[in-house]
């Protein structure tokens, strides 16, 4: 037993470890200590500049006011998970809200078709949610624990997707059909203020939310569990050394991140309606990103207020605008701005933010002493000549409409590998890429069109167009890293999709189906194989350029700015103008194949460029290798191919259920894979002449089997010409 000394003793090393310092340290390491105000300014200063614009720019109604506080703190409960569950496992969860999708959906159930009480039902709720939380962690979380960041926020992509699926498909169980829109409340009761009627479900939501955020804040401040929670998100190898069961504290955090995700969803679900699919919208999304940004990522103060001044500004846009869809530009802007202008913080957790942000490994050439050797050289020449002769063949084997999908399906891989150079090889998170597709279909369109210039034209004019823009986003968002510029992009893409390129608020933006003029004036691209082959032909393009790119110097700038932007920067690169490069070329890819995708499609239809794609298409490349290039034509067959032959409920599972597979077996991707595959080949081939290949993991020794090792003496020295031909082999 441990008296009351020695576990106060314990508890104030642990907390030490949270992040708590005497006030004089910076004065003890010759500082100068920074101005108080400085950092409430830059943590609350968000949240205020949100509330006075909209104020001055958006005023309503006391009553839509309150309600707007009451949105806000729904959002702010699902921000709050997100900081916990990053706190814990240094993560974004985009499965936040998710998590309480399904429980959400079992009360409505039970309460609806087998007739149970509120007062049964929410207990019920809560326990599933508790422990759908902690499930989670140990069935999913943990199995990537030793995984890049990058790969473990994508899992939570794909485990969004299989709590979608499973909040789909849950009223299967009675009869396939949701029994009651909204949930029914324990009592009826309404208040007028301000012109709103506010129900029961409401004022229920008035006392939980403010009640949920001040237990939270309770339990981590004054318990010792919560102390443990706060020190090993601090350094977990700290705490660990002192005893804290970070592993159990993580599955802990979990768990209450499922209940928040519980708490926020029900309580929407009464105000709003019973969600269906996904438990929470885009722009509900957006706002827990921003604040969760605003916030520091773990300041769980400053992010709940950013999160109601963000609901609150979304009331007022919403009272002046004459569309909803007008809100979620408005936002993405103010939440833009807010961002850029937040000062940069000099912590160690938020300094190394993006250190292991490294997605997969690179892909490596095939070595110089194998390159020349007859098996090797032929079956190159016999892989590449057999899948070019598939693809040449494969649009007269396929029916009209199989052709079309395999059109879209190399498409995708363009727009798949505009991503490889902007995550994979520059390490810049983007989540607006489809954002720039969409504009490069808009202008291929209107230069088609309008223009009635030629397909070749239009593919320049719409990929300048994407590099433009890619550089005009990256502009003010370059000097931003990992997670701020993920958020950042995402905020340019649901602005650009649902209202820049949206015909109902701008009349140039194409609504109309058009006929595919002449290549060249000359050949008709009226059939599918013949938009098959120019496709295939426009992929093969970017992967040559693609390739060249790798090779050329800015190729490496890019793979050492990712590797080590510090490091590269002391060699005199400017690691804004690289970045830019990379936002360039990318954009400049996408717009490209937006053209394409525009001219395939012969119209321009919203649900392609939905902002929900941005996800999916960051999935398809991470799933093929964001580093590979072959990767991103598995990547796309894997997205697509889910996407044509299952029902939508079960799109969900497909694509959730194989996201955390690959990731889980195959890191690298599928692409890497391919190359995994290639180097056996490889070491057989080197085992078998007995070449000895230094820049491989698993060489054989120099010498011959059949030799005998010396009994005694020292050991041959190397041979110097080997040493040096070792040291030339590219890595």
């Amino acid at each position: 037993m441990v008296d009351a000394a020695g576990r106060e003793r314990r508890l104030l090393t642990v907390t030490e470890v949270a992040g708590a310092r005497p006030p004089d340290v910076a004065l003890a390491v010759g500082r100068r200590p920074a101005r108080a105000w400085r950092e409430p300014l830059s943590l609350y200063g968000p949240a205020a500049t949100i509330v006075i614009v909209q104020l001055l720019l958006f005023p309503m109604p006391s009553g839509l006011f309150l309600r707007g506080l009451v949105i806000g703190g729904l959002s702010a409960l699902v921000s709050l998970g997100m900081a916990l569950v990053y706190r814990s496992n240094r993560i974004l969860n985009f499965a936040q809200g998710d998590l309480g999708g399904a429980p959400t959906m079992l009360v409505v159930m039970l309460m609806s078709a087998w007739g149970w009480s509120y007062w049964l039902a929410v207990p019920a709720g809560v326990v599933v949610a508790i422990a759908l939380g902690a499930v989670v962690e140990l069935a999913v979380i943990r199995r990537f624990s030793k995984a890049p960041r990058l790969i473990l926020t994508v899992a939570t992509l794909g485990l969004s997707q299989l709590l979608a699926a499973a909040t789909l498909l849950l009223p299967a169980l009675w009869g396939d059909r949701v029994f009651a829109p909204r949930v029914t409340p324990p009592f009826t009761l309404s208040w007028s203020f301000g012109g709103v009627i506010f129900g029961a479900n409401d004022l229920l939501a008035m006392a939980l939310v403010p009640l949920s955020i001040a237990a939270l804040a309770w339990f981590l401040q004054r318990t010792d569990v919560g102390v443990a929670i706060r020190a090993s998100a601090g350094s977990a190898d700290r705490a660990g050394l002192l005893g804290v069961p970070v592993k159990r504290i993580q599955t802990l955090v979990w768990a209450v991140a499922g209940l928040l995700a519980f708490t926020a969803t029900f309580l929407r679900a009464g105000i709003l309606g019973v969600p269906v699919g996904p438990a929470l919208g885009l722009g509900v999304l957006l706002r827990s990103l921003a604040a969760l940004m605003m916030g520091r990522l773990t300041h769980l103060s400053a992010i709940t207020a950013s999160a109601v001044a963000l609901g609150v500004l979304e009331l007022g846009v919403g009272w002046h605008a004459s569309s909803t869809l007008v809100v979620d530009p408005v936002l993405a802007v103010v939440v833009g701005v807010a961002l850029l202008l937040q000062r940069r913080s000099r912590a160690r957790g938020d300094t190394d933010a993006t250190s292991s942000w490294q997605s997969a490994e690179e892909v490596r050439p095939i070595p110089r002493e194998l390159i020349r050797v007859p098996e090797v050289r032929w079956v190159r020449i016999g892989f590449v000549t057999v899948v070019v002769a598939v693809a040449v063949v494969l649009p007269h084997l396929l029916s009209v409409d199989r052709s079309l999908k395999a059109s879209a399906v190399l498409i995708y891989a363009i727009l798949a590998l505009s991503l490889v150079v902007l995550t994979g090889w520059a390490g810049q998170v983007s989540l607006g890429q489809v954002a720039f597709f969409a504009i490069g279909a808009v202008v291929g369109e209107r230069v088609t069109t309008g223009w009635h210039a030629d397909l070749t034209v239009a593919l320049v004019v719409s990929a300048a167009a994407g590099g433009v823009a890619a550089v005009l986003v990256g502009l003010p968002t370059v000097r931003q890293r990992g997670l701020y510029l993920a958020v950042s992009t995402f905020a340019f893409a649901l602005a650009t999709t649902s209202y820049l390129l949206n015909p109902e608020f701008f009349s140039w933006v194409p609504s109309e189906h058009f006929d595919r003029l002449p290549l060249f004036g000359r050949v008709s691209l009226a059939s599918p194989t013949a938009i098959y082959y120019v496709a295939l032909g426009s992929l093969g393009l970017v992967v040559v350029m693609i390739r060249g790119i790798r090779h050329s110097r800015t190729g490496r700038v890019l793979i050492a700015l990712r590797e080590n932007e510090r490091g590269t920067e002391a060699y005199g690169v400017s690691p804004v103008r690289a970045k830019l490069t990379a936002f360039a070329i990318s954009g400049s890819v996408a717009g490209f194949a937006g053209c394409l995708f525009v001219y395939h499609q012969q119209a321009f239809g919203t649900g392609p460029y939905d902002p929900g794609q941005n996800f999916a298409v960051f999935t398809m490349a991470v799933i093929g290798g964001v580093a590979s290039i072959p990767g991103a034509l598995l990547g796309a067959l894997f997205l697509r191919g889910t996407q044509w032959f299952l029902p939508t409920n079960w799109q969900y599972v497909a694509t959730g259920l194989g996201v955390l597979l690959v990731l889980l077996v195959l890191p690298s991707g599928l692409g890497g894979l391919m190359f995994r595959v290639r180097d056996l080949g490889l070491r057989w081939v080197a085992d078998r002449r007995g070449i000895v290949v230094p820049s491989m993991v698993a060489d054989v020794a120099e010498h011959p089997p059949a030799a005998p090792p010396p009994i005694a003496g020292p050991a041959p020295s190397a041979d110097p010409g080997a040493v040096v031909a070792a040291a030339r082999v590219e890595p």
